[in-house]
């Protein structure tokens, strides 16, 4: 079992940054690949970023390519999600995620509850 917890959301104005971390308990932290998904009102959960367990590869989607960034710190146990030039289309509940390598939820066997990340001016 892996529990994971996140931190770092908030309300920010576009174009702003924000740093978003996922602290993890249980099993070895670096068993595991990480991942980030977000989820907006009304809209299914979306995949955002994802880092193989050693951090050396790393995965983004089309539409924060570029401008967020994932990492890594395995003696920390925690993930962290950078987030540069933030856009209103950001704002979403965003969830850190540990399992395997992949883009789809199904990659993913241990999700934390959620934190809200509001764009707007």
């Amino acid at each position: 079992q892996v529990q994971l917890v996140e931190s770092g959301g908030g309300l920010v104005q576009p174009g702003d940054s924000l740093r978003l971390s996922c602290a993890a308990s249980g099993r070895p932290f670096s068993s595991y690949v990480m991942g980030w998904f977000r989820q907006a009102p009304g809209e299914v959960r979306e995949f955002v970023a994802t880092i193989t367990r050693n951090g050396g590869t790393t995965l983004y989607a089309d539409s924060v390519k570029g401008r967020f960034a994932i990492s890594r710190d395995n003696a920390k146990n925690t993930v962290y999600l950078q987030m540069n030039s933030l856009k209103p289309a950001d704002t979403a509940v965003y969830y850190c995620a540990a399992g395997s390598w992949g883009t789809g939820e199904g990659s993913y066997h241990y999700w934390g509850q959620g934190t809200q990340v509001t764009v707007s001016s």
